[in-house]
């Protein structure tokens, strides 16, 4: 039986989360002592009701000199982003104004005959619906001013960069160009080829990830705040969030889960990736565990309009989350998926063999699964602007075919949007 004295970080219970456990572990290797000058990006979640003198006292204590620097507010979570030294975090965990602290862990980002294969063709065909109207942020790498976006007339009605600080469109890695178009190309440059399923939808561009397809959970959370704020200004309905991180924490406590949840009440449609760790079961990642908002799974439909030959991805993560509940909520096609090129980003050098008619390139993931879903949501929205985000969840799960090897089924735009029209709202009773 090993005496070995715990160090303060490995006996801090719930006040420190495993991952800033395991980055504290780390830097105490590195320099062989417990405290350092190693700066730590972290999350510190105050306190309910927290009094703002006490949070005044954190701040003073925490921002110190350039190593420690404490301060941008994450309203939707109750919490403060920033980077702090190991001796400092020692020093505030049991603060009166902190309840637990997590470290601020790093993001990544995870078309062709899509648009027909999930019936969004027909939508467009039969049902005359666009996504015209309708508005949906693509939280991601930014957005690159693509001739299917802005001609005949420019979509991208609004773009927030949260890495650079830019205040024009663009995209140095490409993966949220792709999914834009996923979601709403018009084929503009194709001659109608390349459709999304929404090719009249507005767009929002928000960068929160890097030229590597990088980024913090905090800087996630602030693009979902962004959303939340601007939400009336912009008429933000959809958020399409094609990014995850491992999920080591119950959806109750992950905070990127948390934010997006916030969002999701605040009437807005959430929808999410559910990862590229498949085919191993409990791979959900965060925030696709969240139970409220939307995961989307991916397929690969082998090229061809049947569906009889279609199945679950390889790539795609499964189910059950770290909750134990059952995701992903949908399926969409998301493999071998041709959709818009950012002109001189990351991608394009990385995957030259992927670019096609100059104007295009060929991906897959979940990435590319969770836009085309975004977009077959703003035709249901479209038909029917007065549904909630939960009835949008509710009709995309009753009517998605149970036609793959798993508990629910491969997405159906006709019969969703079909009955997203007919939807009736029970309004409440009058007074008497």
């Amino acid at each position: 039986m090993s005496n070995r004295k715990k160090v303060w970080f490995e006996d801090a219970g719930r006040k420190l989360d495993p991952g800033l456990v395991e980055q504290l572990r780390n830097s105490r290797k590195v320099t062989n002592q417990e405290t350092n000058n190693n700066e730590i990006p972290i999350i510190v979640y105050l306190r309910k009701n927290c009094e703002q003198g006490k949070k005044d006292d954190l701040l003073k204590v925490c921002n110190v000199d350039s190593h420690n620097k404490l301060g941008r507010e994450l309203h939707s979570i109750n919490a403060i982003k920033g980077h702090l030294t190991p001796d400092r975090i020692k020093q505030i965990k049991d603060h009166e104004a902190v309840d637990r602290i997590f470290y601020d862990r790093i993001v990544t980002s995870f078309l062709d005959i899509a648009s027909e294969q999930t019936g969004a063709a027909k939508v467009r065909e039969q049902l005359g619906l666009t996504g015209k109207g309708v508005t949906m942020a693509i939280i991601d790498t930014g957005i690159y001013p693509h001739e299917d976006l802005t001609n005949p007339a420019n979509r991208i009605i609004a773009f927030q960069d949260f890495i650079n600080g830019e205040s024009d469109p663009y995209d140095d890695n490409g993966h949220g160009t792709h999914c834009a178009g996923d979601a709403a190309g018009n084929g503009s440059a194709s001659n109608g080829k390349y459709t999304g399923p929404a090719p009249e939808a507005s767009i929002i561009g928000i960068k929160v990830l890097d030229e590597q397809g990088s980024g913090r959970l905090s800087t996630i959370i602030e693009g979902l705040e962004w959303c939340i704020d601007h939400k009336e200004v912009h008429n933000i309905q959809i958020i399409s969030l094609s990014l995850g991180a491992p999920a080591y924490e119950s959806f109750r406590d992950d905070p990127l889960s948390l934010a997006a949840q916030a969002a999701w009440h605040e009437g807005i449609v959430v929808v999410a990736a559910a990862g590229n760790s498949g085919p191993s079961p409990a791979t959900i990642s965060t925030p696709a565990i969240d139970p409220f908002i939307i995961t989307v799974g991916s397929t690969d439909d082998q090229n061809t309009l049947e569906r009889a030959d279609d199945v679950i991805a390889e790539y795609s993560s499964r189910g059950p989350t770290i909750d134990t509940l059952v995701k992903p909520d949908v399926y969409a096609p998301g493999t071998n998926i041709i959709s818009l090129l950012a002109s001189g980003s990351a991608i394009e050098s990385e995957l030259p063999e992927m670019v096609i008619d100059e104007s295009y390139i060929q991906l897959s993931g979940t990435s590319m699964a969770t836009p085309i879903c975004a977009g077959i949501i703003a035709l249901m929205l479209e038909a029917n602007p007065n549904l909630s985000p939960n009835d949008i969840k509710s009709i995309l799960k009753a009517t998605s075919h149970p036609t793959l090897d798993d508990v629910w089924g491969y997405i159906e735009a006709e019969s969703a949007t079909r009955m997203a029209k007919n939807y009736q709202i029970s309004a409440p009773s009058e007074a008497l």
